[in-house]
């Protein structure tokens, strides 16, 4: 039996190098929060654990495996005669790994040496614009790694709003957050949300770009003018509708600030709770905008990482 992990999956092609160690015909990977193993040559799982696992007995390698510390592919797998085939990837948890630290409104879906990855709730910001201790994703997860060395540090990639929730990428170090950054469009493959929208949309899919602009409180406003502004670029999917609202799948070809919420009202159907960008309504008690897929490049090895959230039932019950 497999079940989907926590709320997210992470495909990982790993192709040797950085924080490799060969053990007999297994390739371990090092990993702070899990041990990851590369399948040499096809097997079933209960074989290829006490192997990997020798120094623990039959009977504590079944309790590994039974108490669901074992991942396979971005699922956790308990059967024991579950066919491995050359290349898989296996990764085994502690049971306290997601335990080591209180984190409010933040989990972390993987951390290595460069980065952590984590799904924010809603509410919760990013980090904060002044010196006040306000409760933030970065404040946390700066006292976070702080735990491991007092030297540590944590650095923000990318944003989310306050109230929009998902997955965001931090760095490690100065020089990690800069790679990421000045290398963005490269770097990352695709961005994309989920939203839950005022109305039905009738254009059932769509492209939509304007040229924004900031006021002098903040808001932001697409550009009459072309070339006006900063250029950007949403691409925008209808899966489901009624007469009252639409959830809608977006991929983002440009990041600006706030560009969604913007060009979401630009055609007539502000997110749901969105009142600063036209919403009338807020039957969710929430920002309906949800940073739903992020796939990109890892920053120090030649490996493509992919993490995904579920979509908040909330927006679901719409429908």
């Amino acid at each position: 039996m497999s079940i989907r992990i926590s709320k997210y999956f992470c495909d990982s092609v790993i192709n040797g190098g950085h924080g490799v160690k060969k053990k007999g015909n297994v390739t371990r990977c090092q990993n702070q929060r899990a041990k990851r193993y590369i399948v040499k040559e096809s097997t079933t799982l209960l074989p290829f654990l006490q192997k990997v696992l020798s120094h623990l007995s039959r009977n504590a390698v079944k309790s590994v495996l039974t108490s669901g510390n074992v991942v396979i592919e971005g699922n956790v797998v308990t059967k024991h005669n579950y066919p491995l085939q050359q290349e898989q990837v296996v990764e085994i948890y502690k049971d306290n790994v997601r335990s080591e630290h209180s984190l409010r409104g933040l989990m972390i879906l993987y951390e290595d040496m460069d980065i952590i990855v984590v799904e924010k709730v809603s509410g919760l910001l990013s980090i904060s614009s002044g010196k006040e201790k306000t409760l933030t994703a970065h404040r946390q997860l700066s006292e976070y790694v702080k735990t491991s060395h007092p030297k540590n540090r944590i650095f923000i990639v990318h944003r989310l709003d306050r109230d929009t929730s998902g997955v965001m990428i931090f760095a490690k170090s100065e020089q990690v957050k800069n790679k990421l950054q000045n290398s963005w469009k490269d770097m990352v493959k695709e961005r994309t949300y989920i939203a839950i929208v005022e109305g039905n949309i009738q254009k059932s899919e769509g492209v939509i770009t304007s040229w924004l602009k900031e006021t002098k409180t903040h808001v932001m406003y697409s550009s009459k003018k072309p070339n006006d502004g900063k250029k950007a670029v949403t691409h925008y999917k209808v899966l489901q509708s009624n007469q009252n609202f639409s959830l809608v799948k977006l991929n983002l070809e440009t990041g600006r600030k706030n560009q969604i919420r913007v060009h979401m009202k630009d055609i007539g159907h502000s997110i749901v709770g969105d009142k600063k960008y036209g919403a009338t309504r807020n039957s969710i008690g929430r920002l309906g905008l949800h940073a739903k897929e992020i796939t990109f490049k890892h920053p120090s090895r030649n490996e493509m990482l992919h993490f995904e959230s579920q979509v908040p039932d909330v927006f679901l019950e719409k429908f």
